[in-house]
């Protein structure tokens, strides 16, 4: 299944491209001198939305999971400027499922639903690699079923922009 504009153009992506779709707040002191959100907060929004998609779904503790998640890689392109106080969402999906990693896009879209705006222009789209790693040896090791299952749910194949 491809969803969305062809590969060569990721600044067409919409928040219907992206299965899992997650509201997120940010906060006054998000914004930085120049009136918009501080480069730094797009990842804590990535990181929050996987992590708080993850942890509705799947029963995952960090302190006696005999494996973990791990950020192997990380990036952004910013498309436009977003700033609080404009109701936000995150799209997710998984354009590669391996054996012990899971590689997300995240789109960042103004929030159609809390929003008087109509925008849907992606405002930026980030690139998070996840590692399963044993709790105890700190090497790569398969994604638990559980995880494995709920990650196939966000899989789109054809199209890792």
């Amino acid at each position: 299944m491809t969803n969305g504009p062809a590969a060569s153009d990721p600044g067409e992506l919409r928040l219907g491209d992206f299965p899992v779709q997650r509201p997120v707040t940010t906060r006054w002191s998000d914004n930085d001198m120049y009136g918009h959100l501080n480069n730094a907060v797009y990842y804590e929004l990535f990181d929050s939305a996987i992590n708080g998609w993850q942890a509705e779904h799947v029963a995952i503790d960090p302190l006696t999971d005999p494996t973990q998640g791990v950020v192997a890689e990380s990036g952004c392109t910013f498309f436009a400027e977003v700033a609080f106080p404009a109701p936000l969402v995150v799209g997710l999906r998984v354009v590669r499922l391996g054996s012990s990693s899971a590689t997300y896009q995240l789109g960042l879209f103004l929030d159609p639903e809390r929003s008087a705006e109509v925008d849907p222009d992606l405002k930026a789209l980030g690139h998070w690699v996840h590692v399963e790693i044993s709790a105890t040896t700190r090497r790569p090791h398969p994604l638990p079923d559980r995880l494995r299952t709920l990650l196939e749910s966000a899989v789109v194949e054809g199209d890792s922009r």
